[in-house]
């Protein structure tokens, strides 16, 4: 395979309205140009190049009407961003250059501590434009209790049907608890998550996987250490799937594990433990505002037969150049333990954002 480089560049212009009788009106117009295409776009047919999932496209990214009747009701109708938790199971896949939203009606409220979020999609707009969106009839509830800083408790429920991608049709519920608190000088926090899935609705296949994970972090001062640790099961022939979240931000960077759909999968499941150093400085000088720098390293193997896949270092740059123009270094090395593993491979990225 040749090697792949890829120039894009990504324009957004939107308008929002005042509010009118708690009525707000939102539309945003996305644009993606290739200024160097020798990559596979998943659209482009140049299949002799590695994949690089920013085709050119020309879209509307939101048209949504926002309605707030009180202090704790909104509801959203219309083409819209949908980013639940941490993104894991409902996303907008921002990483990549034409966005993922919604066609969809949702209501967010709140009685007291318990926050409800429903909604109801009837259109995915994926990352790979408008060829290869996904007609829905799926429905999201998540429901959080906060007990206090050091206890949230939630629980969720998306059962997702795809008429023109019936093996991502899957209902997935399941629970997480998240917290932190002060030890003297320390920010510790944690997050914990058990989530059941299994086909629903067209999907021809006939499983129930799970997935599990948990993490602590620390905080002093500047400085960021993690660790996490998370199992998406697999049976031999099908692994647990995501096909609305934010795969990139997991199972590492270089995406290897990418499969159809847009999910990042393995039949046999994957396990993943991974350790992440963050240093988050407050420096503001010309053209180097606020540095932010991130490690991360992980070892990853398949959950079903416990054989190594390979580890790999990922690692990010981003600074403020001026008060609109930032600047992002991004880098990615898998190394495959075996020839069955997916290939060794390496990326690097740099992106320049301006904001009006």
């Amino acid at each position: 395979m040749r090697e792949g480089n890829a120039v894009t560049w990504r324009n957004r212009a939107g308008f929002q309205s005042g509010e009118f009788k708690g009525f707000k009106l939102l539309a945003e117009i996305e644009d993606v140009r290739a200024l160097q295409d020798d990559y596979n776009s998943n659209l482009n047919g140049k299949i002799a190049y590695p994949v690089v999932a920013d085709p050119e496209v020309t879209e509307v990214n939101r048209l949504q009407l926002t309605w707030t009747p009180t202090a704790y009701t909104t509801i959203t109708v219309g083409r819209q961003r949908i980013a639940l938790d941490d993104q894991r199971f409902i996303g907008t896949v921002g990483w990549r250059q034409d966005e993922q939203t919604f066609d969809a009606a949702r209501i967010d409220t709140a009685f007291g501590k318990l926050k409800l979020t429903y909604a109801y999609i009837n259109q995915v707009n994926r990352i790979l434009a408008e060829a290869r969106d996904w007609d829905s009839n799926s429905h999201v509830l998540n429901a959080t209790y906060s007990v206090s800083e050091a206890l949230k408790l939630q629980a969720f429920d998306y059962a997702l049907e795809f008429d023109n991608a019936a093996a991502s049709s899957t209902n997935t519920y399941g629970v997480r608890a998240t917290g932190s608190l002060w030890a003297s000088m320390f920010k510790l926090a944690y997050a914990a998550q058990y989530a059941e899935q299994k086909d629903y609705a067209n999907n021809p296949a006939d499983f129930k996987l799970a997935q599990y994970s948990a993490d602590v972090s620390a905080t002093y001062d500047i400085f960021t250490a993690k660790l996490n640790y998370e199992v998406l099961e697999g049976n031999g022939t099908q692994g647990f799937i995501t096909p609305l979240g934010m795969v990139h931000a997991f199972q590492g960077w270089s995406d290897v594990f990418s499969a159809n759909g847009g999910n990042k999968t393995h039949v046999n499941g994957i396990k993943d433990m991974n350790f992440s150093l963050i240093a988050a400085t407050h420096t503001k000088v010309p053209w180097l505002m606020n540095p932010t720098f991130t490690v991360i390293y992980r070892d990853l193997e398949t959950e079903r037969t416990g054989q190594a896949l390979g580890t790999e270092w990922d690692a990010l740059a981003t600074a403020g150049l001026t008060k609109n123009l930032s600047l992002m270094l991004k880098y990615a090395d898998f190394e495959r333990a075996n020839t069955a593993a997916p290939a060794s491979r390496t990326k690097l990225w740099v992106g320049l954002e301006y904001k009006l």
